[in-house]
C-alpha cells in the first residue's frame, strides 16, 4: 500500500488528476489531499456543516481571443456531523446544497471524520463532457480543475469571521493539457 502525502493544515494539494476517454465520454478522476485546520474541525464537531466544491472546465485554446469554455461541471459537497447518532453525513450534488438537502443527488453516512474526508478528497470517473460534442483537435483543449472549501455557503457569522483568515482557506487548482490520445 502506497503512503499518501499529507498536506499542512489549511493547505490543499491535487496529488492526482487524470482525464480518460471511455464510451464517448470524458471522465475525470482526481485526488485532493488536505488537512482541516482546528477552526474548521471544531466548527464541524459543533454541528456546523462545511461545503466543498470541485469545478472542472474544459477549455479550447485560441490564439486570437481568450480561451473558449466548451464544457463546465461542478460537484458540491456538504459535510455535517450528526451529534445524536455520532455519524458524519456527506451530501453530494451538481448544484449548491441548501441546509434542507435540496438538490442532493447522493447522501452517504460515515462512522468517522477520516472516512468522510477520504470520500470528499477522492473523485472517481466524474463525467465532464461528451466527446461527440467537442469540435477540432484534442490537443487544442485543456482542463482546468479547482477544489475549495466554499465559505460563501457557511452561516452568516462564519462568513464574516472567515473573510481574510487563512484558517478557512482550503483550495487548490491544476491545469492539464490534453494530447492527441487524451491527457498528458
Amino acid at each position: 500500500m502506497r503512503a499518501q502525502p499529507q498536506a499542512a493544515p489549511g493547505s490543499a494539494e491535487i496529488t492526482e488528476l487524470q482525464l480518460e476517454h471511455a464510451d464517448g465520454e470524458l471522465l475525470l478522476s482526481a485526488n485532493v489531499q488536505f488537512k482541516l485546520t482546528e477552526q474548521v474541525e471544531d466548527a464541524l464537531h459543533k454541528g456546523i456543516p462545511m461545503f466543498f466544491v470541485a469545478e472542472a472546465e474544459l477549455l479550447r485554446e485560441r490564439w486570437y481571443w481568450t480561451d473558449l469554455k466548451v464544457a463546465s461541471e461542478a460537484r458540491h459537497m456538504r459535510l455535517a456531523y450528526q451529534p445524536l447518532t455520532r455519524r458524519w453525513r456527506l451530501n453530494v450534488g451538481s448544484r449548491p446544497i441548501g441546509n434542507l438537502g435540496q438538490g442532493v443527488a447522493l447522501a452517504q453516512t460515515f462512522d468517522s471524520l477520516a472516512e468522510a474526508l477520504a470520500s470528499v478528497q477522492r473523485l472517481s470517473r466524474w463525467r465532464i463532457a461528451s466527446v461527440a460534442g467537442l469540435p477540432g483537435d484534442a490537443s487544442s483543449y485543456m482542463l482546468r480543475f479547482r477544489f475549495a472549501l466554499d465559505v460563501s455557503q457557511l452561516p452568516r457569522p462564519f462568513q464574516i469571521g472567515a473573510v481574510g483568515q487563512s484558517e478557512w482557506n482550503i483550495s487548490a487548482s491544476k491545469t492539464l493539457q490534453l494530447g492527441a490520445e487524451g491527457a498528458r
